[in-house]
């Protein structure tokens, strides 16, 4: 919530941040469609991770050094997101009622 808020903001493309956290993904490119992927994979389910979910980012010609940054990017935004929802922080004042609002999203449902 709180990132996809800034990513819309920041990017000035609300549609790019809705792709995102409604999980669809079919409007974006072929490389952030892959990164997403393997974004939304990291993110629910690490666990179950294996080498060959790097193979997509490799065929996009990206390098070992630019999937080890994506990585760490998601890695970062989970434990932030977690944080801040862990401890019920809201977003401030100073952003639009409409970004604030609380909203859901089939994505979510991926994680049960």
């Amino acid at each position: 919530m709180h990132h996809g808020a800034a990513l819309a903001q920041e990017s000035g493309e609300s549609a790019l941040a809705e792709a995102v956290v409604s999980g669809d993904l079919g409007r974006l490119s072929e490389r952030m469609r892959s990164l997403c992927t393997y974004a939304l994979k990291l993110t629910l389910h690490p666990w179950d991770m294996r080498n060959e979910d790097l193979d997509p980012l490799r065929r996009l010609g990206m390098t070992d050094r630019d999937i080890v940054d994506a990585n760490q990017v998601v890695a970062y935004f989970n434990y932030v997101n977690r944080v801040a929802d862990g401890l019920g922080v809201e977003l401030e004042p100073y952003w639009p009622e409409d970004v604030r609002a609380k909203r859901t999203y089939p994505l979510r449902d991926r994680a049960t």
